[in-house]
């Protein structure tokens, strides 16, 4: 069983506030984000939808690497994509889709087999898992 942990340091209210992001391997510390890296186009900071697209290719392009080995097969190489997209419903906002894309280089792999083990992975990764509620998790998989 394994347990990470991020924290936030937040000041200020709605758009004026600014907020700070840590993890505690220290990939992130102390990092900047707010209403203008979330909702406008300021690119000092980042925000909850980015760092969730960056967990969830993640898990998902680390998934996809075990089930290929699992089924006999050497990723040489890949690269995986989450887009999240955050739209507002109501009084509030929602994730309403996420879409994966996943290049692989994989030497002797065939389409069929490539199509199964990415769609595999995506149903089985911990963050497809956890991020069930969203209405839809679109895969757009790729041998290159």
């Amino acid at each position: 069983m394994t347990e990470k942990t991020a924290s936030v340091h937040w000041e200020g209210t709605g758009k004026a506030g600014q907020g700070q992001i840590s993890t505690e391997t220290g990939a992130l510390k102390n990092h900047p984000y707010g209403f203008g890296s979330r909702f406008e186009d300021d690119r000092t900071g980042t925000n909850p939808e980015e760092i969730l697209g960056a967990a969830h290719a993640a898990c998902f392009s680390m998934a996809f690497s075990f089930a290929a080995a699992d089924a006999g097969f050497k990723v040489d190489a890949l690269d995986a994509q989450a887009s999240v997209r955050l739209v507002k419903q109501g009084e509030g906002f929602v994730i309403d889709r996420i879409a994966l894309t996943l290049e692989a280089r994989m030497p002797g792999m065939d389409e069929a087999t490539f199509q199964k083990l990415a769609d595999g992975a995506k149903v089985h990764c911990p963050l497809s898992k956890a991020l069930a509620s969203v209405p839809e998790i679109a895969l757009k998989a790729r041998l290159v």
